[in-house]
């Protein structure tokens, strides 16, 4: 009989990563059969003991026989992992809604703030540290494992794990589903339907071919009747930008505009829900410094669960596959993880609609090693991306713009210094004053200085 397979999930008191991650890896049965050691890791040991019950009752309720344990020591969960799957985050929104907000304040156009423009930088740099650590963990402790990542902004810490650790890193996303779901839609066929083949970076990427699974056909042209025909407002907050790039570039981007939108220094005027983003009164303060979180909404579809009276909308978000934790169903999250370890442990050839690798030649046009967005296959070999075509020039330059940005930014980070995050920032499109620029790098140095990295002019 062949060992356990020891997974290690971090960041596993997470109330969506960790049980949407359990329920995955107890839905498998390649996994299950080779017997599954499963480690639960997160300094905050309060939601672990909620994590771990969850994880026994669906081991019980699928009659899965694994060992689960669960602990706030990283090293001692490491020896003899096979594969470590990690989405950590710090007080997630009460600093995301710094990150939304300070910029502007300073004058910058961002739209959203997570993954792209100024507060996408410190979003960065506060996950930075923590992603790092686990990725030289590893190297210490199981330096053969795969490291999987889901932690946002993905690409800028994905880069950081690939050129400051030797590990063997894969980030996935699940935003290609999202622009090929829009797709689908508006060419009124089942997203099934579809193979879509998408290439560029992790929201950002933009759709190489569409085609029919049936037919062959290409449906690019029909793509273009149909988008042509569509009333503007239909999902506007949602595919507008969308509508206007594929109309000028001639490609589909992914995921949709919040994303696509924070690489971009003029996409404010299709986002209507920009200034709803964690909106608060500034004459009353601003909530941060009383310790308070203003309510966050994706768009103008969604529906904060702590405002009643909020409008119902057509345009409701709801993740495929996304469950109550202690819902009757157990389904598949949608994610990629567990096809992937089905591939790299089980010897399973998968197709995986989307990984992040340093790049070798898979997207003509962008720098070796910049970490990029590609389809592949996983099997008992490893992970294969695939090689795309060029995209078209216009494109390439939009997105070489924020692999600059990106090795700038893990430079400053590698170096302690606040002057090479200033080049990052000066180099983003949504920088219009280097004043403000400094500026802005002081005060959320003054805001978040606790969980962002040593960093010196």
């Amino acid at each position: 009989m062949t060992d356990a397979l020891k997974i290690v999930l971090v960041g596993a008191g997470s109330r969506e990563f960790g049980p949407a991650s359990i329920r995955d890896l107890l839905l498998s049965d390649a996994l299950c059969d080779r017997g599954l050691d499963i480690v639960l890791v997160d300094i905050d040991p309060s939601e672990l003991p909620r994590t771990q019950a969850y994880a026994e009752s669906v081991a019980e309720r699928l009659g899965r026989s694994v060992s689960l344990t669960a602990t706030t020591d990283l090293a001692e969960a490491l020896p003899g992992a096979r594969a470590v799957v990690m989405a950590i985050e710090i007080r997630r929104y009460f600093y995301w809604a710094q990150d939304f907000h300070v910029p502007r304040t300073f004058g910058s156009s961002q739209i959203y703030g997570e993954n792209g423009g100024p507060g996408g930088l410190f979003h960065a740099l506060r996950n930075m540290g923590p992603s790092l650590a686990v990725a030289r963990a590893m190297e210490t402790h199981c330096p053969d494992a795969w490291l999987v990542n889901y932690t946002n902004p993905l690409t800028k810490l994905c880069e950081a794990q690939s050129r400051l650790s030797s590990v063997r890193m894969v980030g996935l996303c699940h935003g290609v589903f999202h622009g090929t779901a829009q797709m689908a839609h508006l060419l009124g066929l089942p997203p099934e339907r579809l193979e879509a083949r998408a290439s560029g970076l992790n929201h950002f990427s933009w759709f190489e071919s569409v085609r029919d699974r049936e037919t062959g056909d290409d449906l690019y042209p029909e793509l273009e009747r149909c988008e042509r025909e569509a009333h503007w407002l239909h999902d506007w907050d949602e595919i507008a930008l969308s509508r206007i790039l594929f109309r000028v570039f001639g490609r589909y981007p992914s995921p949709g505009t919040n994303h696509i939108g924070e690489y971009l220094g003029w996409a404010q005027e299709f986002l209507g829900s920009s200034l709803l983003q964690f909106f608060y009164d500034p004459a009353e303060g601003t909530p941060w410094e009383a310790g308070e979180t203003p309510t966050w909404i994706y768009n103008l579809g969604d529906h904060p669960t702590d405002v009643p009276a909020f409008p119902a909308s057509p345009l409701h978000r709801v993740k495929p596959g996304k469950e109550d934790e202690a819902g009757d169903g157990l389904v598949p999250s949608g994610e990629l993880a567990i096809p992937l370890l089905e591939g790299v442990l089980c010897g399973i050839d998968t197709r995986l609609a989307a990984v992040n690798v340093p790049n070798a030649g898979y997207v003509p046009g962008l720098p070796d090693g910049a970490v990029v967005e590609v389809p592949a296959r996983a099997d008992g070999r490893g992970v294969h991306p695939a090689t795309m075509a060029p995209l078209p020039e216009g494109i390439l330059g939009l997105l070489r713009t924020q692999t600059t940005i990106n090795r700038l930014l893990v430079d400053a980070f590698a170096e302690g210094s606040r002057r090479t995050l200033l080049q990052a920032l000066l180099l983003d499109p949504t920088t219009h004053s280097y004043r403000a620029a400094v500026q802005t790098i002081n005060e959320m140095f003054r805001l978040q200085g606790d969980v962002l990295p040593d960093m010196e002019w």
